[in-house]
């Protein structure tokens, strides 16, 4: 019998709020750009200007800020003032300064597990703009190893655990996002604990089809994770 004995967190949205930041700046954006347009069109516009942009920026507030930036001036047709542009790099600078509000029951349950278990945190994004929210969210002395990638799929995680002379059998994620916590991992025989939270980047959404077949547990919140852990050994 195998029991888990490396715990590793996701951080936007499953340790901290981040996704509903990213909703509120771009509702300032589109009110932004009310005065050249309306509907949802700029909403389309910007979302196609993020995909484009992920080889390029990545994940992260300067990328999204950026394609604001193009998407502005492409749907304004060159139109948008200087001024109007400055307000879109403020809007990031606000992201990128926002308070951490650490999600209810995080911090409780990691205190409950740090004794048991090594714990890590795996996020994608940027490495200045990720290490300053793990910091100061106060979380950072539970975790003995903090990995920051650029993208979360199969190799990513394969060289994250071989890197850490990690088991798989013995390696568990939880995290939010079933696209990027939770298929790959599972996907290299590792185990994953799906944590909803109540707003998703539509990058991160997949197809019910994507899932069938998948075995990975799911909770409600992150507080019932101790108990789920006492249960979960492995024959």
């Amino acid at each position: 019998m195998k029991k888990i004995k490396v715990i590793a967190f996701d951080a936007d949205d499953t340790l901290w709020v981040n996704e509903p930041i990213f909703t509120k700046t771009q509702k300032e954006f589109k009110t932004l750009l009310e005065p050249y347009l309306t509907g949802d069109e700029i909403d389309t516009k910007l979302y196609n200007a993020e995909i484009r942009n992920l080889r390029l920026f990545g994940y992260g507030v300067k990328g999204f800020m950026l394609s604001m930036i193009e998407t502005a001036i492409e749907l304004t047709q060159g139109k948008i003032t200087g001024s109007e542009i400055q307000r879109i790099i403020d809007l990031g600078k606000e992201m990128i300064e926002h308070p951490i509000e650490v999600l209810p029951n995080v911090e409780e349950t990691i205190k409950l597990l740090q004794d048991q278990y090594e714990l890590m945190v795996i996020t994608k994004g940027d490495l200045f703009d990720q290490e300053s929210k793990i910091a100061r969210s106060g979380l950072g002395i539970y975790f003995s190893k903090v990995e920051i990638v650029s993208e979360k799929n199969e190799q990513s995680y394969l060289n994250i655990i071989r890197k850490n002379n990690i088991i798989a059998d013995e390696f568990i994620m939880i995290g939010n996002s079933l696209k990027s916590d939770i298929l790959p991992v599972c996907k290299i025989g590792a185990h994953a604990v799906h944590i909803p939270f109540h707003v998703t980047w539509a990058h991160e959404l997949v197809e019910t089809h994507q899932i069938e077949g998948v075995a990975y547990q799911e909770l409600a919140d992150i507080s019932l994770l101790p108990e789920l852990l006492n249960q979960f050994l492995i024959v």
